[in-house]
């Protein structure tokens, strides 16, 4: 079930009998309704059983009370070909993302391929290969969008040009490059902005050989589209730096796993006393040397809740519609009109909360019961997370 293909037909789904639909809007993080109805890999109603279309599915799934949520998207990962992974030696970290309950993935670079080329011709066509590969191939099922070019010295405008139109959407991390000041950033992230290509810098301490500390300085003269790892990836900045960009910023507050957890929280809260929720978004930075972490964007979300202090719902939108809303996806929210991506969750057996959101508001990650991409059955019970008090039953396949 796990590796089926992308060109299945998902025909028309009904998911009855919720317990809790969390919405993935940080304006309104939970629906009050029971029942969604997907067709062709859309959703198509959400309400009370009584007012959908539930007759005649395909597939027909019932929740059994538990908890649906828009499928959770990664902020940051650095795929490279495949589900295999040189910086570990791992193969299978995308599949096993997604028993962690990630439908989505975005690349901040392609940047652990051994011998990654830094030529501008190299690099461009790492890029489109990258872009291209991951289009039609989904371990998993997971909706990889890769192709992420690190930004080189001697680039010009019409490089961008060029993989904007050769499909390439996203920059790598600026400043795993050779272009690490911020006038130089600046005029390249505006140059990718302009064809429609999305940025991310790297913000804080070197990470991998080749990059170096990019202080709160640079961020904000480069202006990229979001503030990479901002709790550091590892090395973080300053506390203080860290809210300084949070308020002195308007773009994407990203906060990741393989980061500073003190930092991350204080960076998390600063935007909601800032009153800018709907900027935080979320993301694993892996793999990466500390290794791959298939529960990282749930690990995430029980640190923020339990020891940030944040309602478990709020937090589910940072990796859900707050990402999407910002890197213009068409998933990450249960409303008509967007992908069937849910991830369907329950509070771990034994967990000291009594429902989902009290047990990762005491910091226990839920037990993932299956996941849904596309309106298709990735998978069932999770082989990575706890093992959920109760889980979703498909009842119906034609």
């Amino acid at each position: 079930m796990a590796d089926a293909a992308i060109s299945e037909k998902p025909g028309k789904l009904v998911i009855r009998n919720i317990g809790l639909l969390l919405s993935g809007d940080i304006d309104r993080p939970i629906l009050d309704a029971d029942t969604i109805v997907a067709r062709d890999g859309l959703i198509v109603a959400v309400g009370k059983e009584a007012d959908c279309d539930t007759a005649e599915p395909d597939v027909l799934i019932d929740a059994r009370k538990t908890c649906v949520s828009p499928g959770l998207i990664d902020s940051h990962v650095h795929p490279v070909f495949g589900d295999w992974t040189p910086r570990q030696g791992q193969i299978g970290w995308i599949d096993s993302t997604m028993h962690g309950g990630v439908t989505t993935m975005i690349s901040a670079g392609e940047v652990h391929l051994p011998g990654r080329p830094k030529d501008i011709v190299g690099l461009k066509a790492l890029a489109i290969t990258a872009q291209r590969a991951f289009d039609n191939f989904r371990p998993g099922g997971v909706k990889v969008l890769a192709g992420a070019p690190v930004i080189e010295k001697g680039m010009t405008e019409q490089d961008f040009k060029d993989l904007a139109e050769a499909g390439v959407k996203l920059l790598g991390e600026v400043g795993l490059g050779s272009v690490k000041a911020g006038e130089e950033a600046q005029r390249m992230v505006a140059w990718a902005r302009k064809y429609g290509i999305q940025s991310t810098i790297h913000t804080g301490g070197p990470s991998i050989p080749g990059s170096g500390l990019i202080d709160k300085d640079v961020v904000l003269e480069a202006d990229a589209d979001i503030i990479g790892h901002i709790n550091g990836g590892h090395t973080a900045l300053p506390e203080a730096h860290v809210c300084e960009l949070c308020e002195k910023s308007t773009r994407g507050i990203e906060i990741v796993h393989n980061g500073n957890e003190k930092v991350a929280i204080a960076a998390a809260q600063a935007a909601i006393q800032l009153k800018c929720p709907h900027r935080v978004i979320l993301g694993t930075d892996g793999p990466a040397g500390s290794g791959v972490q298939p529960l990282g964007i749930l690990r995430m979300i029980a640190l923020l809740s339990s020891l940030g202090g944040l309602p478990a719902e709020l937090v589910f939108c940072f990796a859900t519609g707050n990402t999407a809303r910002m890197r213009g996806l068409n998933c990450g929210l249960v409303e008509a009109g967007r992908a069937a991506d849910f991830v369907f969750m329950d509070r771990a057996q034994h967990s000291a909360g009594k429902d989902l959101l009290s047990s990762v508001q005491l910091g226990d990650i839920p037990g993932v019961g299956m996941v849904v991409i596309d309106g298709i059955v990735r998978c069932g019970r999770s082989r990575n997370t706890p093992p959920a008090t109760e889980v979703p039953v498909v009842q119906t396949a034609h």
